[in-house]
């Protein structure tokens, strides 16, 4: 019954005020659209270390570190939660989400006009708000899940899925 308790106080963690909220918040011009490698991109990758501290998740990036770093000035954000197996078999599984967009567009990516912030709300600040509500609902969970779970925020996606196809060619776990 206390399991089911907790369970249930979990699942009800994830809210859409709370959703909107993060959505709102990287959509927001300050960001500037978050194209990868740019001042704006930079800050929305610190934004999520923010939230994944506060959730109080493990750095899952390099050297003890929320980031992934790579090429020219890309960043993955990358937390994790240990599971409870320890054996060889352990297993790992990645909810993940893209959180790079456009920024303010060029003739090959822009439907709207190229120089004006091209917020990106359902692309994809939406999905990390998603994987965020995740994240929260299992750091909520009284005992640590089965498996580990690593929560990935990709950069450099609108550029070709870089960020990725970094991390598959360099995982930050086995």
């Amino acid at each position: 019954a206390d399991a089911s308790t907790a369970f249930q106080a979990a699942l009800e963690s994830i809210r859409d005020d709370q959703v909107e909220g993060y959505v709102t918040r990287l959509a927001d011009d300050k960001f500037e659209g978050r194209e990868a490698g740019t001042p704006g991109g930079h800050s929305a990758a610190d934004y999520l270390v923010e939230q994944l501290r506060k959730l109080q998740l493990e750095a899952g990036g390099e050297d003890g570190s929320f980031l992934q770093p790579f090429a020219d000035g890309y960043r993955n954000v990358v937390a994790r939660l240990s599971g409870r197996d320890t054996g060889p078999e352990r297993q790992t599984l990645i909810v993940c989400a893209h959180y790079d967009h456009i920024g303010r567009g060029s003739q090959k990516t822009s439907l709207g006009k190229v120089g004006e912030i091209h917020n990106g709300a359902d692309d994809n600040a939406s999905g990390v708000a998603a994987v965020l509500e995740i994240a929260e609902a299992f750091s909520q969970l009284p005992a640590p899940p089965r498996r580990n779970i690593l929560f990935a925020f990709w950069d450099a996606e609108e550029k070709g899925l870089l960020g990725s196809k970094h991390w598959l060619a360099n995982p930050t776990v086995p």
